[in-house]
């Protein structure tokens, strides 16, 4: 029990909200949802405290059950000491929608809040159930402007602690920056050594939007992924001179840019080494190595689609 009291830092969203540096997110994982609960239910035991799903993940259920039976267990003594993000899917990206959506998000995790609510993606399909390739015709851009507002109002009534995106551009910021009422407190976008995202890095801090990176590792073993980060030489070779893992080199790189980290391993051990990046560094020269490896994104909406000029737009922008 001793690991539980383990603590990870937080970084304050401009919501006020703490929100721990390190998540364990359930994006990609093919376990069935026992597999997610008794999962979840590690982490709470090893010190993870935020857990990242979203409504498209089918996840929220599972994680819900597991927040309920580490209560029961006395692993956490109040749901308040968790941190849940969970996002708005592309098919409820409406302003009518949205409130609708965030409801069954939190009857899904049989809670009265969540800590951040994310547009998961900034465009619009009107489809009832994703079904891959996606007709071009149930491919729409999105109104965020009337979205935003809708999204304004789940933390009004006290639904969310704070609101964000994920996966938008400094240009969609921006356009949310000209007209919101409440900023956004987040951006999760793909982000690792191969995925540096300098220029949305340097606007989200300019502009107190806390990043938060998602396939830290290149999620590699799915679909999408690929091992470009975790077969990286100079990753490699700076872990090898540390005594620490790639992995490890490429968590703690993101962690001193001041991003948050979404991490996807359901494996105990891998899952306690993902914790172990808070008490050690990159030296300056490691940091300058890192700098120069050849940037390249895994992540392409077009992949999910037939020819689409507003999801190649997308890609193109993030």
């Amino acid at each position: 029990m001793a690991a539980a009291t383990l603590a990870t830092p937080t970084v304050t969203l401009s919501s006020s909200s703490a929100m721990p540096m390190i998540a364990m997110g359930s994006g990609s994982m093919k376990a069935d949802p026992e597999t997610t609960k008794s999962t979840v239910i590690q982490a709470i035991k090893i010190g993870y405290r935020h857990f990242d799903t979203a409504a498209i993940y089918g996840t929220e259920q599972a994680l819900g059950q597991a927040i309920a039976e580490a209560l029961k267990l006395g692993l956490i003594q109040s749901r308040d000491e968790l941190f849940i993000t969970t996002k708005l899917w592309c098919n409820c990206a409406e302003a009518d929608l949205v409130l609708p959506a965030i409801k069954k998000s939190l009857q899904n995790l049989g809670l009265e809040y969540v800590d951040l609510y994310l547009i998961h993606w900034p465009l619009r399909i009107k489809q009832e159930e994703l079904k891959v390739p996606v007709p071009k015709e149930c491919i729409f851009p999105i109104e965020i402007r009337s979205v935003w507002k809708s999204m304004e109002e789940c933390q009004n009534l006290g639904l969310t602690k704070a609101i964000g995106v994920s996966n938008f551009s400094p240009k969609r910021l921006n356009e949310i920056l000209s007209f919101a009422k409440i900023p956004p407190a987040v951006n999760q976008v793909e982000m690792n050594p191969v995925w540096q995202h300098k220029e949305l890095r340097d606007f989200c801090k300019a502009n107190n939007i806390q990043l938060s990176a998602y396939s830290p590792l290149g999620a590699p073993g799915t679909a999408w992924g690929d091992n470009r980060v975790m077969g990286c030489s100079i990753l490699q070779d700076i872990a090898k001179s540390k005594g620490k893992t790639t992995a490890q080199i490429s968590l703690r790189w993101i962690h001193e840019q001041g991003v948050t980290i979404i991490t996807h391993s359901y494996n105990k051990g891998r899952m306690q080494e993902n914790l172990g990046i808070f008490d050690w560094s990159l030296t300056e020269e490691e940091c300058n190595k890192i700098a120069q490896i050849p940037q390249r994104k895994s992540i392409y909406l077009s992949s999910m689609s037939e020819p689409n000029d507003i999801l190649a737009e997308i890609d193109a922008e993030i």
